[in-house]
């Protein structure tokens, strides 16, 4: 009885072709919602006035452009973005790093960071404002505890993940504690570390947009709250069309560090 030989199938990989470019399927599916906004906002299913037109978006886009209120709220947001954002990574890597290489650290410490971590950060928005006031500090430390326990056990867990087998080779080499930590560490965790911060960099712009639109009198958040309280409409649309290709831009960003050298080898195939 003679057993027959299958050979493998070989993988089928379906490629763009060459003269379709990249741009094309997401401008499709950009004039499709455009399509579905400008049916939405002529149908009788909402009241009225409660949806409003891509022309009504677009004269109130060009009224805030004109008047530089757009780009004083843009400002703003990012200004805050940047300071609780900068300051949460500064802080978490480092006790990230220290949790992932350290096990006592890690059950003394982790627990609580998960606590912590399932708390909204909305839910302290009446602390913030009785410790910081009104104005950009209660919004920059709204973002710090959005995104500081993440970015922390983000880091913890790819230090964890690291191979034993590098701080051994570390150790034959007699490196010292920075050269482990700057040739074998960051290096093996810089992967995971992009997506974490990556993740975390929308968490914060999604959270100050919430915060502005109780603890400031600016932004993009106050923006749309300001509006909504006038009945503005198309300029709460406005709002949410600027917070959301802002998000987009944010994450092109990231995605555009994520195919830097040192970063690419732990996407690549």
């Amino acid at each position: 009885m003679t057993t027959a030989i299958v050979s493998p199938v070989p993988e089928i990989r379906r490629t763009r072709p060459t003269w379709f470019p990249h741009w094309c399927l997401p401008l499709a599916t950009g004039l499709l919602l455009l399509a579905a906004w400008w049916l939405a906002s002529s149908a009788k299913v909402f009241p009225t006035g409660t949806v409003p037109s891509p022309a009504d978006v677009a004269s109130a886009f060009a009224t805030e452009a004109d008047s530089g209120r757009l780009l004083e709220n843009v400002i703003a947001s990012l200004y805050r973005v940047a300071w609780g954002y900068l300051s949460a990574t500064i802080a978490a890597v480092p006790l990230g790093l220290v949790i992932g290489r350290s096990a006592s650290t890690r059950a003394a410490l982790l627990p609580w960071i998960n606590f912590f971590r399932s708390l909204s950060p909305i839910a302290w928005i009446p602390f913030a404002i009785i410790w910081f006031g009104i104005g950009d500090p209660p919004a920059i430390f709204l973002i710090f505890l959005a995104t500081f326990f993440q970015i922390v056990l983000a880091t913890a867990a790819a230090t964890g993940s690291v191979p034993s087998v590098y701080y051994r080779v570390a150790r034959e080499m007699e490196l010292g504690p920075a050269a482990v930590l700057f040739r074998v560490t960051f290096p093996a965790i810089l992967p995971q570390l992009v997506i974490a911060l990556r993740v975390a960099a929308g968490v914060a712009w999604m959270v100050v947009v919430a915060a502005e639109m109780i603890a400031v009198r600016s932004g993009l958040g106050f923006l749309i709250v300001d509006a909504r309280n006038g009945l503005r409409m198309d300029l709460v649309v406005f709002g949410m069309l600027v917070i959301g290709l802002i998000g987009m831009a944010l994450d092109i960003v990231f995605a555009r560090l994520a195919k830097v050298g040192g970063v690419r080898w732990g996407f690549e195939r």
